[in-house]
């Protein structure tokens, strides 16, 4: 028996291998995208954690500054503990190579003692190059370069390092092997030298003796506020949460094929069971057992599940290592644009997405093998169809949707938003299943106005008596759909949320910087006489600055971004979530972007101990002022992540004495001649520093345009899976249509004896699959629109920390459903053309 009913599986894959097709391609795609994507930020993610472990070297702790440096007397303090093996200083800098032709690049610095350092950072140490002297290592104005500075410098022996509008000239000395992006390495104290840095430190890495109790360690420490220990597992932890919430969403979204995948595979055996009913049946008067039949189905789920699975694998490997090579590990999140990573496959996490793969196709054949294995056997040897599902369905269906929206509300787990991705499953599959209940409602409504038409009557009759036959055929379009109607929301109020955010943050007519990062913040900068000299400028009506400086508040995450701007008006200044709160008299303002909330519980109303309490900045001209941080409100800041806080510039100004500004927005007269202007500006800083090169100037509609072009770039994947989930949703039209249409050769038949001409015949089928697939497209589009609320209010504030308004682009939503409703009407078109042929009439006379 076990034999007969393997070769009765194998004959209809092997018969019919355009349908088996249908669904391998389905699953492999899903597999291939998922596992791709897995191995894309994988490989990228070790790449990048791997460069900071060679860069940071293996502490036992590391101590830091909140804000600002460390002062170097610290360093006296805490090597001189007993429990100290060693203790390396290191200065870190990010700057910018400065090479002929103007051009500029990226270079990180830092300065080590290579007499203690070798123990905690081998990668760092310098190896001079022949006819280096013996005192290379140490020598004033002498840099060593790891393979990624050489490779972008061209093997430049000599360069300028960029510092304010100066540059200051460095020679090339040897080489170091740290990997990762351009990294320059020289002696601690002449670093400080070349950029006025003298007794400051950005870090101080320890080794313990052996048996010493890190934790007691610290406690015993006594260290004075604005300093911060960390241990080396804390630095892999912020490479990781830097992506964390972009690379899970990306790995959900590429699950959305596999989802999509799994309803054509209910399809497709839903066609194979339509096709095949009487044979089941036949099977059934031969002895075999409703469970067996249940088994047989799923036997070939399984099978078409085996085969995507490892076809997507393979795909997926092939598609990870072209994207690794051509895009270099960065998807669009821009996270790990400095890394060109190697494939790195996982076997564990193939596994796992085959596993995925599998699942998808055994859950898609569940629903057919049920089927199979209820067959009422007499009823179907004579040809009269398939059994019609519960009316529980309904109910089952409004309840895993009720269920959905009571789970949208649930908090996110570990950072993830676990339980809205488990809602939107709800909602879909719900969705889905209370398809038939809604057709027969709707069709209900509409039989009067069918009931004058002959052939329109006979195509809401049919669809409205077999409305589990119509779930069937959209039920992948459904999923498809709503998918994209959501992910279009999503992107759309995204988008419009940036556009309206950067009019508020963009209020000037004119901006100019010198620092391309924000990271380069204190070593490219603009000074008070050259702010002064600007704002004396004729067409130059009013000037803006603004400082930005990290803040690392907590050593397990990364940093946040301190912004000192002019907040005269807070409402008008920023883009607050709701009114500013009034300042209590003795407290300095704070406005924090949404992470803050989230991530730190800075919350309107409060002192935010957090910040007052160890906020010691770079004091650099001996004053220092204890300050208590009052948050007066929450604004929307989409370009950090991670949280920024924003104060009054002056404010800054008091508290720590530095007056540098890394960028000038400039209000314009009316008809001021805006490149006379930049020539002009251009001239300070030539006569100031000797550098008219190192200023950038941007428009508002530059800066607009160049901000969206990389929201744009962010999205680009998101662009092309909605593509293969539509793509796949249509083949399951095409395929449940097909499955429909054959299993009533005999109805047409009947029809044509009747007196129904073939243009008629296709006339009643195309109709039939036009009122399908509007059903199906105005399912969909509820149900993503259902879906895209979950998106914009819960995901999002759960992944990224930040809010955005709702807004739905009806012209391309509309669009996108037509286009739908046209293919699923063509396709049942052709798909009967194929069944009421010559062949329709003789099969009235088939009998078993």
């Amino acid at each position: 028996m076990r034999a007969l009913l393997s070769t009765f599986s194998w004959q209809e894959l092997r018969h019919h291998p355009w349908r088996s097709a249908a669904a391998v391609v389905a699953v492999m795609l899903g597999v291939a995208l998922a596992f791709s994507v897995h191995l894309i930020n994988a490989s990228a993610l070790s790449e990048f954690a791997g460069a900071v472990r060679s860069v940071n070297g293996q502490p036992d702790l590391t101590l830091r500054a909140v804000q600002g440096r460390l002062d170097e007397t610290l360093f006296a303090q805490v090597a001189s503990r007993p429990q100290v093996a060693a203790a390396s200083p290191v200065l870190e800098l990010e700057s910018f190579a400065l090479l002929d032709g103007g051009r500029r690049l990226p270079l990180r610095v830092m300065g080590i003692d290579a007499l203690v350092a070798a123990p905690m950072a081998p990668a760092l140490m310098p190896v001079p190059a022949n006819g280096a002297g013996r005192f290379a290592l140490f020598a004033p104005d002498t840099v060593f370069l790891n393979p990624a500075a050489q490779q972008a410098l061209g093997g430049a022996t000599a360069f300028r390092l960029q510092s304010g509008l100066s540059g200051r000239p460095v020679q090339v000395a040897g080489t170091v092997g740290a990997p990762g992006a351009p990294l320059a390495v020289m002696d601690i104290g002449a670093l400080q030298d070349l950029f006025g840095l003298g007794g400051r430190l950005s870090r101080i890495d320890l080794r313990l003796r052996p048996g010493t109790d890190p934790a007691q360690f610290i406690r015993s420490l006594a260290l004075p506020a604005g300093v911060t220990v960390a241990e080396p597992g804390d630095a892999a932890q912020r490479v990781s949460s830097l992506s964390r919430a972009y690379r899970v969403n990306l790995t959900v979204l590429a699950l959305v094929a596999l989802f999509t995948g799994a309803f054509l595979v209910f399809s497709v055996l839903s066609l194979s069971l339509a096709k095949r009913a009487q044979q089941f049946a036949l099977l059934g008067v031969l002895g075999l057992t409703a469970r067996e039949r249940l088994r047989l189905v799923l036997a070939e789920s399984l099978a078409l599940g085996l085969a995507g699975s490892l076809a997507g694998i393979a795909l997926g490997t092939a598609l990870a290592s072209l994207a690794l090579r051509l895009l270099g590990g960065d998807l669009g999140g821009g996270y790990f644009s400095g890394v060109a990573p190697v494939l790195q496959w996982d076997a564990a996490a193939a596994l796992a997405y085959a596993a995925l793969g599998v699942l998808a196709a055994l859950v898609g054949g569940w629903w057919p093998a049920r089927a199979a294995g209820r067959l009422p056997l007499a009823q179907t040897l004579k040809g009269q169809g398939l059994p019609a599902t519960g009316r529980r369905a309904g109910w089952i269906g409004l309840i895993l949707i009720a269920s959905g929206a009571l789970l949208a509300r649930t908090p996110p787990l570990l950072g993830i938003p676990l339980a809205a991705y488990v809602s939107v499953g709800l909602l879909l599959v719900g969705g889905i299943i209370a398809l038939p209940w809604a057709v027969s409602l709707v069709y209900e409504a509409g039989h009067p106005l069918a009931a004058r038409h002959l052939l329109a009557l006979l195509a809401v009759e049919r669809a409205r008596r077999v409305r589990e036959s119509a779930a069937v055929a959209v039920s992948g379009v459904v999923a498809s759909l709503s998918l994209a109607v959501a992910l279009t929301v999503m992107v759309a109020s995204f988008r419009d949320s940036v556009a309206h955010w950067l009019d508020v943050v963009l209020p000037a007519d004119l901006y100019v910087r010198t620092a391309a990062s924000a990271g380069a913040g204190d070593s490219a900068y603009f000074t008070p006489d050259f702010v002064q000299a600007v704002a004396r400028l004729d067409g130059v009506q009013r000037v803006g600055t603004l400082r930005a400086s990290p803040l690392q508040l907590d050593p397990a995450r990364p940093p946040v971004m301190l912004v000192a701007r002019p907040i005269d008006d807070p409402a008008r200044a920023l883009p607050l979530v709701g009114a500013p709160l009034p300042v209590p008299p003795g407290q300095v303002a704070i406005y924090v972007s949404e992470a803050m909330v989230d991530l730190y519980g800075a919350r309107p109303g409060t002192v935010f101990t957090r910040l007052s309490g160890s906020f010691r900045p770079d004091v650099q001209d001996g004053r220092s002022f204890d300050a208590t941080f009052f948050v007066a409100g929450v604004w929307r800041d989409y370009a950090r992540q991670f949280g920024a806080i924003a104060l009054d510039r002056r404010d800054f100004e008091r508290l720590t004495g530095d007056t540098r500004v890394n960028d000038l927005a400039l209000w314009l007269a009316a008809g001021a001649d805006v490149a006379r202007l930049q020539e002009a500006i251009r001239g300070i800083a030539q006569q100031q520093s000797g550098a008219a090169g190192l200023i950038e100037f941007a428009s508002v509609g530059q800066l607009r345009a160049a901000s969206l072009r990389i929201f744009d770039r962010s999205f680009a994947v998101t662009y092309w899976l909605q593509a293969v989930a539509i793509a796949i949703g249509l083949f399951g039209v095409a395929a449940s249509f097909s499955a429909q249409v054959l299993a009533r050769r005999k109805e047409f038949g009947l029809l044509a004896h009747l007196g129904l001409t073939r243009r008629q015949i296709l006339a009643v089928v195309a109709g039939e699959g036009a009122a399908w697939t509007a059903i199906g497209s105005i399912a969909g589009l509820a149900l993503g629109l259902a879906v895209s609320l979950v998106l914009v209010h819960v995901v999002n504030p759960q992944s990224f920390h930040w809010t955005m308004d709702l807004a739905v682009p009806w012209l391309r939503l509309l669009a996108l459903c037509t286009a739908v409703m046209a293919a699923g009407t063509a396709t049942a078109w052709l798909a009967g053309r194929a069944a009421a042929g010559r062949d329709a009439v003789l099969a009235v006379k088939e009998d078993w």
